[in-house]
């Protein structure tokens, strides 16, 4: 039985991968999917690199406006 031929890809494109799921808020299977990966494989990438997602810092946002403080996210 003839299977599906093993694709290869470069340290690169690998790199920009991981860095698109690091620095969205998207996940692993949606990023995979729009690249047409298997999301384990670009799973496995991410740990391999040791990526991590960007978070987001909250902190109070006041105004005239309003009569205290409201929690704003940013990044």
């Amino acid at each position: 039985m003839e299977g599906r031929q093993r694709r290869s890809f470069t340290d690169d494109y690998k790199r920009q991968a991981v860095d698109l799921v690091a620095s969205s808020s998207r996940s692993v299977g949606s990023v995979a999917k729009e690249l047409g990966l298997r999301d384990s494989v670009l799973r496995r990438w991410v740990e391999q690199r040791g990526a991590r997602r960007t978070t987001r810092q909250r902190s109070p946002v006041c105004s005239e406006r309003t009569s205290g403080c409201a929690w704003s996210a940013t990044f």
